[in-house]
């Protein structure tokens, strides 16, 4: 309940805040803030929603205790607070109040003049939206530098912050290289982040024999074809199935356990297209087992598929 109505404050305290802002002058831009306890150690539930002509925008995410310089969070009771967030792309200056670590306030934005033209020379084009959104995300001269040395397609200022946001660095980038994968496109590391692509995942692919591309590696991550249940196929005879075909297992529910009951009726090693055909026709242990008390002994996969297909229950 104390989380409720905590929310619900730093909601009602947001909107009067809101009203509050529109006594500042239009060229600086703002907006509010509210700050709740996260559950992770060291860090706070931090949330910039920003105030333009075309309504508003917010960005949410657990940051650091340590960035708000001078804020105690331990402190019991309501205080105000003042803090700045200082970044290459200029500085969020911020006022409000917490209780008892949880608050709300008002923020400015104060652009550094000279972050575009620098972001220039590195060969990035950087607009005033922009600009507040690599300040948030820190989007650094140095990182930009960095990214921009790993010689990526299609990077331009929009993919910095995506990098930013899902963690995709220069070390990151260097490791999965290190595997042998020759990636350069922006949005597919952005994937491998977003999907849980690492670099052991693809070193053990590689030590079970497969040399799988950017698309495929991200195509069983959202299916869960995990190395580790490629592991239990291959301790049921399932050795070096091609990759699409491992994916087409997952999507149509091919599963070890599956695979066990069908060799507990007598089918010891169907062929994987058998048994994609089997789940997407419904040929399950239990159909067979029903066929099998009416008689039907010995049918084969393939009789059993038909019969599915052409209604023969």
């Amino acid at each position: 309940m104390r989380v409720r109505q905590t929310a619900a404050f730093l909601i009602f305290a947001s909107f009067i805040l809101f009203g509050v802002l529109n006594n500042y002058a239009a060229e600086v831009d703002g907006g509010s803030w509210t700050l709740r306890k996260s559950s992770e150690p060291g860090k706070v539930e931090f949330s910039l929603i920003q105030h333009h002509h075309g309504g508003t925008s917010s960005h949410e995410s657990d940051w650091s205790m340590g960035v708000f310089v001078g804020v105690d969070f331990s402190k019991p009771g309501r205080q105000d607070v003042r803090f700045t967030i200082s970044r290459d792309a200029g500085k969020i200056e911020c006022e409000g109040f917490l209780t008892d670590g949880e608050g709300a306030g008002i923020f400015h934005f104060q652009p550094d003049p000279n972050y575009p033209q620098h972001m220039r020379s590195i060969g990035f084009t950087v607009d005033d939206d922009q600009q507040f959104a690599m300040a948030v995300q820190d989007v650094s001269l140095e990182f930009a530098r960095q990214m921009k040395n790993k010689r990526l397609d299609d990077l331009d200022a929009e993919k910095l912050i995506a990098f930013r946001i899902f963690n995709v660095n220069a070390a990151f980038v260097d490791e999965i290289r290190a595997t042998g994968l020759k990636i350069s496109d922006s949005d597919k590391l952005v994937a491998f982040r977003i999907h849980g692509v690492t670099p052991q995942m693809i070193r053990n692919l590689h030590d079970a024999g497969y040399s799988p591309d950017e698309d495929t590696l991200i195509a069983m991550r959202i299916h869960g074809a995990t190395p580790e249940w490629v592991g239990e196929l291959k301790k049921r005879g399932y050795d070096h199935v091609d990759l699409e075909q491992l994916i087409a297992f997952r999507i149509h529910g091919v599963s070890p356990e599956f695979i066990d009951k069908l060799q507990s009726l007598g089918y010891r090693h169907p062929d994987p297209e058998q048994l994609v055909a089997m789940r997407i026709h419904d040929v399950t242990p239990e159909y067979i087992n029903n066929l099998r008390r009416r008689s039907m002994q010995n049918l084969t996969i393939d009789q059993l598929v038909s019969m599915r297909i052409h209604g023969l229950d």
